[in-house]
Formats: structure tokens, C-alpha cells, sequence
């Protein structure tokens, strides 16, 4: 489970589906017994007895009224498409649940910092914005052939790396129904390699949760 801090205050946990049961039982065990749950937009808000308070997004949206219905959400088996895209390279994949089963990975050198004396900038601008159309097309290109035949069996497609690289490939024209399908968290990720990809297939079924502490507990 990753944790970080939240915007606004408290804290940002990510839990995979199947420890989400036992996520919550320790919620309710922290603080002061089983919590009343609201439906809430895309997930459940729980109120703990001690004043804590848990909301829970759902990667794929939901309105569960109760916890066992959000459990239930998040563990629903999901055939998704993956897309990474940097600068230097994409990463696009099929996984059913966090298993991925199909992947390209591609890097591609773009220019770097120029020397002393070598090219102007506006020269070195336009090399790399054409590196960067390149590998955007090269990147449309293998996207169109591992998910476009699959499209009309995907759940979501789910993309991360840099919006802009993602936009770039998403905006082939091929890609329109694979670009209708984009859904669940951006997935903020280092260089698309294939050890990157296959953690992609895992924090893409995530379920987020921020949790603000009691007063109390904070004074």
C-alpha cells in the first residue's frame, strides 16, 4: 500500500482490492468500532465512532452504499488497456485484473542539453519537437495494433507517464474509440519500461482512500 499526504489535509493511502477487507477492519479497529458509511461520488465516505473519517474512490467510479458494495466494486474482474508515454519512450499493455497479459515497450532517444557552439536554440527546439512527433506516431502505431483489435472488450483504458506525450498519441485519429475508453487515476510513472508496466496493472485497480484523523488524535 502506498501512502502520501492529501490535498487538504490528512492522508492518501492507495489499497489493491484484495487488501481492502482487512483495511477497513483495521479502520474500525483504530477507531472505535465499525464506522456509518454515505454514498458519495465514486465511492463510500465512512465516520468513525472517534470522529476519524475515510473517503474511498473507487478507480472505475460506483456508488456503494455500504462497504461490502465498495469491496465488492473494487474486485470486479476488469479486462483493461494500459498506455505510459514519456518523451523517451511508451509502454502499452492489456492486463485482465493485475495481470498483464500482452505489452510493447519502446524507448526512443530524443535530444538532450545542446553543447557550446552546436546548434541555435530554435534549431534544437524543432529537433526535439520533431523527435517528440515521432515517437508519438511510433507510439500510435503499436497502440492501434496490441488494443485497437481489443477495444470493444476493454473496460477502460488507463494512462500515465506525461499528459502531454499521452495526448500526443491519443490524438491519432485511429485511437478515437481506445481515446473514448480513458478512465481511472492517471498513473504517475518513471520511464515506461516493462517492469513499470506491469506495476501499472496493479495501481490501476487501486482503490484510494483519504483518511483524516480526530482531533484529538492530531492535537
Amino acid at each position: 500500500m502506498g501512502t502520501r499526504a492529501a490535498a487538504g489535509g490528512g492522508r492518501l493511502v492507495e489499497v489493491p482490492p484484495e487488501r481492502l477487507v482487512r483495511w477497513l477492519e483495521n479502520f474500525a479497529a483504530r477507531h472505535g468500532g465499525a464506522p456509518s458509511t454515505t454514498p458519495g461520488p465514486g465511492g463510500l465516505s465512512l465516520a468513525a465512532p472517534d470522529g476519524a473519517t475515510a473517503e474511498a474512490w473507487l478507480p472505475f467510479g460506483g456508488s456503494p452504499a455500504e462497504w461490502e458494495e465498495l469491496v465488492a466494486l473494487a474486485s470486479e474482474p476488469r479486462r483493461i488497456g494500459l498506455l505510459l508515454a514519456r518523451r523517451g519512450g511508451f509502454a502499452a499493455g492489456i492486463a485482465d485484473g493485475a495481470t498483464l497479459t500482452a505489452s510493447k515497450v519502446e524507448r526512443r532517444y530524443v535530444q538532450g542539453r545542446t553543447a557550446a557552439g552546436g546548434w541555435s536554440q530554435q534549431r534544437f527546439a524543432r529537433r526535439r519537437a520533431n523527435q517528440a512527433r515521432q515517437g508519438a506516431d511510433a507510439a500510435a502505431d503499436a497502440v492501434a495494433r496490441l488494443l485497437l483489435p481489443e477495444s470493444d472488450r476493454l473496460h477502460a483504458l488507463v494512462v500515465g507517464g506525461d499528459r502531454q506525450a499521452v495526448d500526443a498519441v491519443l490524438s491519432d485519429r485511429r485511437l478515437a474509440p481506445l481515446a473514448a475508453k480513458v478512465a481511472g487515476w492517471f498513473l504517475t510513472v518513471p520511464e515506461p519500461r516493462h517492469s513499470v508496466l506491469t506495476d501499472a496493472a496493479r495501481l490501476a485497480r487501486v482503490v484510494r482512500i483519504r483518511v483524516i484523523e480526530p482531533a484529538s488524535a492530531s492535537a
